[in-house]
Formats: C-alpha cells, structure tokens, sequence
C-alpha cells in the first residue's frame, strides 16, 4: 500500500487548511475583506451551492472567490497528475461561477529542477486551454512569503 502523505505532515489535510490560513492572511494583509469558506450557486442549467476556500461575504462590493491549492511535484519530480485533475475541477467551477466575481487559483509555488519550471508554469503550458480568461492564477512562494501572478 502506498502513502501518498507529503513528507514531515501530519496529514494532507492539514497542509491544506494551513495553505488556506496562510492565503487568508496573504489577501487580508493586501487589504481584501474576506471569510473562509464561501458557499456560491453554480451549476449550468440547475444550480447547486459549491463552497470556495475563501471569498467575500455575499453582501460585499467587491465580489471575490479563491481557490487554494497546494500541490507539488512528486518526490521524483514527476508530474502529480491526479492533483493537477483537481485543479482542472477547480477551473470548471471557476467558469461555472457567476461572472460578477474576480477569481484566483492561489497554489504553492513549486520548482523543478529536472524541468526548469514551477508546477503552476508547467499547469499553464499544458492545460492554458482549460483556464477560463477571467481566472487569475498566483503563485506562493512559502519561503518568503511573496506571490508572483503567472
């Protein structure tokens, strides 16, 4: 049986929820009024709520909606390609979402030295076609704190 636990992690789970933490206090520091856990209708011809990782409360001006992803290249600097289906998921709720909203896939920034490129550029160059135009992708980078926009 594999275990496919990141390395040094209590559990996939909580790398999650601390990459969602670490995003919230990203955007909030930026000045963006947002809450975690944020419920919108989405759905083509029915709709059905689907919650994003973070996003403004509906009462709010500025209408927001994050996706948080922190996946990585695998241990052999392989591609994670069952992770990188989620973040095509991630993309179709993204279109599916109402248009009013600004949308930000927020993942790891995550190099690969056998590749020259981080997962996010590689997610770009294979499956640009899948990204909606309206979907702003940023990285972060967990060392110093920094987001660069892809």
């Amino acid at each position: 049986m594999s275990n496919f636990q990141r390395v040094g992690s209590i559990s996939n789970a909580h790398i999650g929820r601390d990459f969602e933490e670490a995003a919230y206090v990203y955007f909030t520091g930026q000045g963006y009024k947002i809450i975690k856990d944020v419920a919108l209708p989405i759905g083509l011809e029915q709709k059905k709520n689907h919650r994003f990782d973070l996003g403004s409360p509906s009462s709010a001006e500025d209408k927001i909606i994050i996706e948080c992803k922190s996946h990585r290249w695998t241990s052999g600097n392989n591609v994670p390609s069952a992770k990188l289906t989620v973040w095509n998921e991630a993309m179709y709720y993204f279109h599916l979402a109402p248009p009013e909203y600004r949308k930000i896939f927020f993942i790891l920034r995550h190099f690969s030295n056998k590749r020259n490129e981080t997962l996010g550029e590689y997610y770009i160059r294979i499956y640009g076609h899948l990204i909606p135009n309206d979907v702003e992708i940023m990285e972060y980078d967990e060392v110093n704190s920094s987001v660069r926009v892809l």
